[in-house]
């Protein structure tokens, strides 16, 4: 009899032990607490750690290893090809010749503040050990920071107005999927291309939002121009620490869902090519050479001087690398070539 109890007492504390061992859902519902996403981004030694645990030494560090955003950059020929694509629709539609929005020479705006509402379909895609796995609560909150964003009332307002643009959002669906290859894709991968084959849902005025580990970036986004060729590609994706709610300070208030929406929305980068015209084909944003990150504080950097470069760089615009708790607009120049955007390449499409 005393083997026997031994034996039982022996039994019951190994499977004690393995049910201790075992990771559980209930980690946070979202991370665990070893996950980069349930930790600060910055340290209080001033490094980085990126959504797949690399430590960066500095935020510059991180910004120059293209983790804020891997968005690509659209070259010369297909900045031609959207023009032509833009005169095009304008012609059809009726409306006067111009630039591909945003030039200051395109009239009034082509919708009106607020108008134009876009359905967002969240596909969340989490791990095997819960790690990603958000509630439909923290949807609604970069939802609401994305109208917030789009009707221009997010603050500190610390230089000029923001714009008012035409687009909100409301959250049309979500689908849960537990799949570790999913979570961990990366901009062009294989894994990316099935996750989208497989949840993508609508047509091109559908947003659709993906969320899982960002693939070590905190988001990347397609241009409206590409939906023709690669319909069910088409979307945000960003990882899932960057929405409202998270710890990961400070890339933790749905700003990195505003920036790859931008993208979405046919924004570029304020700073691409650099001092260069046509820059990011607005008027209205300052030349920037080079992508600002942190916080500007009383600073007023401005890197492309002279006569045809003039203001000072756009740190506080959502298409820039700043903190998020410092950039807080868009430009009345980027409202309307998004506006131009969507009627070229998304209304009705």
């Amino acid at each position: 009899m005393r083997k026997y109890v031994a034996s039982v007492a022996l039994l019951l504390f190994g499977l004690a032990f393995v049910l201790a061992s075992v990771s559980t859902k209930d980690v946070g519902a979202q991370g665990r607490p070893d996950d980069p996403g349930s930790q600060a981004a910055v340290r209080a030694d001033g490094k980085v750690v990126a959504p797949d645990g690399v430590v960066f030494a500095s935020k510059k560090d991180f910004v120059d290893a293209g983790r804020k955003c891997s968005t690509r950059h659209a070259d010369d020929l297909e900045i031609e090809e959207i023009e032509n694509d833009v005169r095009g629709n304008r012609a059809a539609s009726g409306r006067a010749p111009g630039g591909g929005g945003g030039g200051g020479n395109d009239g009034a705006r082509l919708y009106p503040n607020g108008s134009i509402l876009i359905p967002v379909h969240f596909h969340v895609v989490y791990r095997s050990d819960g790690v990603g796995n958000i509630p439909v609560s923290r949807l609604d909150a970069q939802i609401a920071a994305m109208n917030e964003h789009y009707s221009g009332l997010d603050t500190p307002v610390y230089r000029t107005a923001a714009a008012n643009t035409s687009f909100r959002f409301v959250r049309a669906s979500e689908t849960y999927t537990q799949n570790d290859s999913w979570y961990a894709a990366g901009p062009g991968s294989a894994a990316q291309t099935a996750m989208k084959n497989a949840l993508h849902t609508g047509t091109a005025d559908d947003l659709n939002f993906y969320t899982n580990s960002g693939g070590g970036y905190l988001g990347w986004a397609t241009f409206p121009n590409e939906y023709a060729g690669a319909p069910s590609q088409d979307g945000v994706v960003c990882y899932w620490a960057s929405l409202p709610g998270s710890t990961y300070v400070p890339y933790n208030e749905g700003d990195t869902g505003t920036h790859e929406v931008g993208h979405w929305l046919g924004l570029y980068h304020t700073f691409q090519g650099g001092c260069t015209s046509p820059n990011d084909g607005v008027a209205d944003t300052p030349s920037e050479r080079s992508p600002f990150f942190g916080c500007p504080g009383n600073k007023s950097p401005d890197t492309c001087k002279g006569p045809n470069n003039p203001g000072v760089d756009p740190v506080e615009n959502f298409m820039d690398y700043t903190d998020d708790p410092c950039m807080y607009k868009f430009s009345l120049g980027q409202s309307d070539r998004a506006d131009t955007m969507w009627s070229t390449y998304r209304f009705l499409h």
